[in-house]
């Protein structure tokens, strides 16, 4: 038992810090006398564990191997609290014990925590469990994870757009690797490989650029008709319900290049709304000659009215040869009429992309824009 008051433990704290040594319990009530001295100025007590004070203490950790560590560097730490509560370090220990645990699984940072576990382990009889010790996780800057770098609940990914099974691919892999080259597994998969030899002892680094590069390889590897049902909360959101034909007609013109389910409002917008005011803007920043503009829509639109066939081998056959007719680059002209419809410069492919949006859309989308310029 430690009688000793919290007044008494600050002014020895205070006087270890002045004198530049590591602050720690001294062991006073070790000796009888200063312990009934304590006791007749005090009648609340601790319970302490009295630390060995010479020799080391060797802890095996599945991750580091033999870590040893100086006796008596080691104060006599608090077991039981004041008011009859035990602290971490004594429920812990017995809990694991009961519980029949295996493996402890747990942050670097419990590492100096392990020799005061191994002796109570010890003192109980208890076999103590094996000690995995896994590595911290930085961010990208190597300074200590925060909200900044990412470090936040777990559904503020799932409303940020991120697959479930990309999240556990990438959390799986922060301090640990199969090989120097697979980087995507299932959940089926990691069960089956994941091993402790593999786990790392340097810190790990949380990227979010590799996670929405993950996240983007799940999106692509996903069938159409399961990306549309995940994004079907998304598309609601911008007041758009569309058909499942159609859905299952844009999307693959844009799967490749989603990284989170997020990004499909954005990306698929021009599907759903007229770019009108976005194509004056795109005309205007990229200095084009207007009146040369709307010569190529003008032309472009004439030549697709009485188009019969409206898929893209077709619009794409018929536009070409608009081009050779009149002697312009396709560049010019294919960029202009991608403007019109996209309100973009980059866009999926265009014949693809004229043949999704359908007859009525692009015919309207190149007049409106003629009318605009």
């Amino acid at each position: 038992r430690c009688y000793c008051s919290p007044e008494r433990l600050d002014t020895m704290r205070k006087d270890q810090q002045a004198r530049g040594i590591s602050p720690g319990y001294d062991r006073n009530c070790r000796d009888e006398v200063k312990q009934a001295m304590a006791k007749a100025n005090n009648s609340n007590w601790v319970v302490r564990f009295a630390m060995p004070t010479t020799g080391q203490i060797t802890i095996r950790d599945a991750v580091r191997g033999e870590v040893v560590f100086d006796s008596g560097l080691l104060d006599d730490f608090v077991i039981l609290k004041s008011d009859g509560f035990p602290t971490y370090h004594l429920a812990n220990v017995v809990d694991d014990h009961l519980m029949a645990i295996s493996h402890v699984m747990r942050a670097e940072e419990w590492l100096p925590s392990a020799p005061r576990h191994l002796a109570l382990y010890e003192a109980f009889g208890y076999e103590m469990p094996e000690l995995v010790h896994l590595p911290i996780i930085l961010g990208p800057d190597r300074s200590k994870l925060s909200k900044r770098h990412g470090a936040t609940s777990v559904l503020y990914y799932r409303d940020q757009g991120y697959l479930p099974s990309a999240v556990l691919n990438f959390l799986a892999l922060l301090g640990w690797s199969l090989d120097d080259m697979t980087e995507i597994f299932s959940k089926d998969e990691l069960s089956r490989v994941f091993s402790i030899n593999r786990i790392v002892g340097h810190a790990a680094i949380f990227n979010l650029e590799k996670l929405d590069w993950i996240n983007g390889v799940y999106m692509r590897q996903m069938t159409t008709e399961s990306l549309a049902e995940h994004l079907r909360p998304w598309l609601a959101g911008r007041g758009w319900a569309p058909s499942d034909s159609y859905v299952r007609q844009i999307l693959p013109l844009e799967q490749e290049r989603l990284k989170k389910l997020s990004d499909a409002p954005d990306a698929l917008e021009f599907f759903f709304e007229e770019p009108i005011a976005e194509t004056v803007l795109m005309c205007k920043a990229s200095k084009v000659d207007i009146a040369e503009t709307k010569r190529y829509l003008q032309a472009a639109r004439e030549s697709l009215c009485d188009l019969a066939d409206w898929s893209a081998e077709a619009l794409e056959t018929r536009l070409r040869v608009l081009c050779e007719t009149r002697g312009w680059k396709t560049s010019g002209v294919f960029g202009a009429i991608r403007v019109s419809i996209t309100g973009r410069t980059a866009a999926p492919p265009l014949f693809s992309t004229i043949s999704v949006l359908g007859r009525d859309r692009v015919l309207v989308r190149i007049r409106r824009a003629i009318e605009a310029l």
